[in-house]
């Protein structure tokens, strides 16, 4: 989904470290992102995987081996491959499971304080709901919820546009301290380069863009147009972080919670949701309720969808035969996002997600010139008028 606890989560996590000049470079962030992002998912229809029962492996692990295998540099590939499964690992069990139950746990303490005396009990709730479909096999409650998150997005995104178009005298002055707070940022984390850091990190955790988690997604796409799925990828950056996140920042600050001392990041402490729930009470009391559900729904829609791009990494170290394996580390790991303090679950994860970025940029740089040539032979097929109509 565009809309997730990135967007909720994430932004307010970057305002409250940050401050608002944070929202600035995840917005730089997600422009060089989408070339990155089309990278990714362009080498992932080249180089994949499909196997004789029609099932599609695909992702960085196969670009990277593959693609570098037929440079010359096998070796080299296949250790980059290996690097970027355990590090995909790594990243479904923070960014993709802990994080989510993290700060679900979090929006439902603000609604109400039996959650964060219960933690452990929503930890167990949570951890059984991703067992019964990930273990269990109950596909169903997936369906349900993949049917509902999509009404959610966009009652989200109505409710942000509202309360904006409310401030809407207010815009240019917010824009303008986005954008001067980009270059001073509060002096206490660091100045320019603690909001910069600040603003590229929550950025990749939002969008994924240079990650390379996207491109599990997209290898399996139903297409041989590579470099046209590359280019539909570059949408995902845009509207997650250009549109949406710079929305949630613009929420936060123009009801201005953002500047309420009890939201300020302070040594071992950040906040989350909770900003951004009270940025919705602000303007309509009770709406957090409401922010709420949509969070439980966001990450546990993102809990199923990471849980399948750490089996694909699993799988490509392990082989499949072993991968209840990772299912039941996965449903523990939702257990402990629920009852670890936010600031050791952001660490965790943003150390495994941010350190996929490296192995995957180094293979994209290196396979620039295939890329290029599938983009180049692209473009000559669709001047020419040689590709293929569908009507």
């Amino acid at each position: 989904a565009t809309v997730g606890l990135g967007n909720i989560a994430g932004v307010a996590i970057a305002v409250s470290i940050g401050g608002p000049g944070a929202i600035f470079w995840m917005v730089v962030t997600a422009v060089f992102g989408m070339s990155s992002k089309l990278a990714s998912c362009t080498l992932a229809i080249m180089y994949r995987k499909i196997h004789p029962d029609g099932r599609v492996s695909g992702g960085p692990m196969y670009y990277l081996e593959k693609g570098l295998g037929g440079m010359g540099m096998g070796e080299f590939g296949r250790t980059l491959a290996v690097v970027f499964a355990f590090l995909t690992i790594g990243g479904s069990l923070g960014g993709g499971n802990m994080f989510q139950a993290n700060q679900t746990l979090e929006i439902l303490s603000t609604v109400s304080p039996f959650f964060r005396d219960y933690n452990w009990l929503v930890g167990l709730i949570m951890s059984a709901l991703v067992g019964l479909v990930i273990i269990g096999g109950i596909r169903r409650i997936g369906r349900v919820t993949s049917r509902i998150v999509p009404v959610m997005c966009v009652l989200y995104v109505a409710f942000s546009l509202l309360i904006i178009i409310s401030h809407i005298g207010d815009i240019p002055d917010m824009i303008a301290r986005i954008v001067g707070d980009a270059f001073t940022g509060p002096a206490a984390f660091g100045g320019f380069l603690g909001v910069l850091v600040t603003g590229i990190k929550r950025a990749a955790f939002s969008n994924e863009a240079g990650l390379g988690s996207a491109a599990f997604a997209h290898a399996a796409a139903k297409t041989t147009e590579a470099a046209r799925e590359g280019m539909v990828a570059m949408i995902g950056p845009f509207i997650d972080t250009i549109v949406i996140c710079l929305m949630t920042g613009l929420v936060c600050m123009s009801t201005g919670v953002y500047a309420d001392p009890q939201f300020q990041a302070s040594e071992g402490f950040v906040v989350g949701a909770k900003m951004t729930a009270a940025a919705f009470d602000s303007f309509l009391p009770g709406a957090s309720y409401a922010l709420a559900v949509a969070v439980v729904l966001f990450a546990y829609s993102t809990m199923i969808s990471w849980c399948y791009y750490g089996e694909r990494a699993w799988e490509y170290l392990f082989g499949g035969s072993t991968i209840l394996v990772y299912r039941i580390i996965f449903v523990c790991f939702v257990f402990l996002g629920a009852v670890t303090a936010l600031s050791n679950v952001l660490n965790f994860s943003d150390m495994m997600i941010l350190g996929m970025a490296f192995p995957n940029i180094i293979g994209g740089i290196i396979l620039s010139p295939q890329i290029k040539a599938c983009l180049q032979d692209y473009w000559g097929r669709l001047q020419r008028g040689e590709m293929k109509r569908y009507d």
